[in-house]
């Protein structure tokens, strides 16, 4: 487990690698960062909300497709119910906001 100051600087380079990513893939989305939340939105008004949860060093995806935490295992970021991968979940959400295939490429824990 990481250090409380190690998961900040972690989720903070992660939310700054996927406004990146988004950037760099020139889809039609926004992104907004205001503390521990990245909100991303589609031309349509859309949203999805990527945010950090310290205390349990959880980062979550809240999407029209549902809410998820993820917890990192073994190097990688898989949601506390399913196992699903952080971005896997993140991509399809994307993709499904703004209609066309979004790949955000991974980033490790």
């Amino acid at each position: 487990m990481m250090t409380e100051s190690e998961f900040l600087q972690h989720s903070d380079a992660l939310f700054a690698h996927i406004e990146d990513q988004i950037d760099e893939g020139g889809w039609d989305l926004d992104c907004q960062l205001a503390g521990n939340v990245l909100t991303i939105e589609a031309d349509d008004g859309t949203q999805i909300i990527v945010n950090r949860h310290t205390p349990n060093q959880e980062l979550w995806i809240a999407a029209k497709s549902g809410g998820y935490h993820f917890a990192e295992q073994n190097g990688r970021w898989l949601a506390t119910r399913d196992g699903s991968e952080f971005f896997a979940v993140l991509n399809e959400a994307l993709s499904a906001a703004c209609g066309e295939k979004v790949t955000v490429a991974g980033f490790p824990a």
